[in-house]
């Protein structure tokens, strides 16, 4: 499966932003699907993950209670959608597929063998 993440710009503080990760070339339903992001200077971190079926879901304490992560299987999607956007968001953010069981679900980025290109945001203070 190729993954590819856009929807990315510059925003101000406080603003939402959705990114998109469109998969090609596989069943969608087949992975579970993590959004990870890399600051300039500063090491890969996790933001969020879906199941495959997209009951079960986890983010970051960072950004618990401002992210959201959903998915339609139908439309070969996964959304991100960022609220109450802070300069600490500042990031290139990407999406990556790992085939697992139904509802299961990992934070490490190292259980991800399928990795898009990212895609930039900036939110500016």
């Amino acid at each position: 499966v190729q993954l590819q993440a856009f929807g990315g710009g510059l925003v101000q503080t406080g603003d939402s932003l959705r990114l998109s990760c469109a998969a090609s070339g596989g069943t969608l339903s087949d992975y579970a699907i993590g959004w990870f992001r890399q600051a300039p200077g500063r090491e890969r971190e996790f933001v969020a993950t879906i199941s495959r079926g997209g009951r079960v879901t986890d983010y970051s304490g960072s950004v618990k209670g401002r992210f959201s992560i959903s998915r339609d299987n139908a439309k070969n999607t996964v959304w991100l959608q960022m609220n109450k956007l802070k300069p600490d968001d500042t990031a290139v953010y990407y999406c990556a597929g790992r085939t697992a069981v139904m509802g299961e679900i990992d934070w490490r980025a190292m259980a991800y063998g399928y990795w898009g290109q990212g895609t930039l945001v900036t939110v500016s203070s």
